[in-house]
């Protein structure tokens, strides 16, 4: 990218950041009609009009029923779609909305809805229009909240969501470079007034920005803190796979299921957490576990280690029971909690 944040993307630059999902049979493109969306729908079109062979591409937009605007924006985004030979599908967001933790069901339910839409329509990804500056604000909002490495991370440039990818071709591109790529073009866009509505944190959020762009942390200096977190987060995992491939080893040929105590009580703690919190998720049925309370539990471990030779614990967390007897931690899914003793 060059370095000038508010130069328009050129057709060259557009392919490049596509280029990964130039095999892909079909992708669903997120279209919700503000300005990052649009430059998505736009480019992209643009991109995959210049190969021979290359994915269909579906623009969906999802309605959560939250603005009277909205149905507008979706036709609006129809209309747009259809100019550039693009099928589009407005999904909406039917039923009761949640009182509190609004913005987090709404993505919840964005996410679900578009997976949907990917595997009917045979696409193999969700192509989001999340920037270097969603990224930044994503960073702010995580360690607020007392995040870990994994949470810091931010967003990943790819992952998988519902069995389908999930990916952000725009998250090392700011937001001002995709409006002027749309004002260059003459294309319009919807402004969606809650993204200033500072009873949400993350406007508020985005409100100190300029400040802490004074201070030196702007949207492409934190944008590079996540993406070394989530380099750093990727090293551990390996050390975390490679002890899990230890206790494996040294459980050896014990008709008990668990591993050894005394083989995890030796390892660093930043290991043990994420054994911990793997094996949780993995056999518990509320999850996934919080970190605090992963972090509670292997403290709550760690002192009965320490109390002597025959330590014991049960304690069940995010529908998992946690148990260590006779020398061995064992994890398993908890019974129903009507039936708990």
């Amino acid at each position: 990218m060059p370095d000038d944040d508010q130069s328009p993307i050129s057709a060259s630059e557009a392919k490049r950041l596509f280029a990964e999902w130039k095999a892909a049979p079909a992708i669903v493109l997120a279209v919700s009609g503000g300005p990052d969306s649009i430059a998505l729908m736009w480019l992209a079109a643009r991109w995959r009009g210049a190969l021979v062979r290359g994915p269909r591409l579906i623009a969906v937009t999802v309605d959560h029923g939250l603005r009277t605007e909205a149905a507008t924006e979706a036709r609006d985004v129809k209309r747009l779609a259809r100019t550039l030979d693009l099928p589009h599908r407005t999904l909406r967001w039917r039923g009761t909305k949640p009182k509190t933790g609004l913005p987090a069901a709404a993505r919840e339910v964005r996410y679900r809805l578009l997976a949907q839409a990917a595997r009917e329509s045979g696409a193999t990804h969700i192509l989001t229009a999340h920037t270097r500056d969603d990224q930044a604000e994503t960073l702010l909002m995580r360690l607020l909240r007392g995040s870990g490495i994994a949470g810091l991370s931010a967003m990943a440039r790819e992952s998988q969501r519902d069995g389908v990818g999930l990916a952000r071709p725009f998250l090392n591109v700011s937001k001002a470079q995709l409006v002027a790529t749309l004002e260059k073009a003459k294309i319009a866009f919807a402004d969606d007034p809650t993204n200033r509505d500072v009873s949400f944190t993350r406007p508020r959020l985005r409100a100190l920005m300029p400040a802490l762009a004074a201070e030196g942390g702007d949207a492409r200096n934190l944008a590079r803190l996540a993406s070394r977190l989530a380099r750093a987060n990727a090293a551990v995992e390996v050390l975390v796979d490679g002890a899990e491939r230890y206790l494996a080893l040294r459980g050896g040929e014990t008709p008990r299921p668990g591993f050894d105590a005394k083989a995890f009580a030796a390892m660093p703690e930043e290991i043990r957490l994420r054994l911990l919190l793997r094996a949780i998720n993995r056999f518990g049925h509320e999850g996934p576990a919080e970190l605090g309370k992963v972090e509670a539990l292997l403290a709550a471990l760690d002192r009965a280690f320490a109390k002597g030779a025959r330590p014991r614990l049960k304690q069940t967390l995010a529908g998992a029971l946690v148990s260590l007897i006779d020398g061995r931690i064992r994890v398993e899914a908890a019974p129903p909690r009507g039936r708990r003793g």
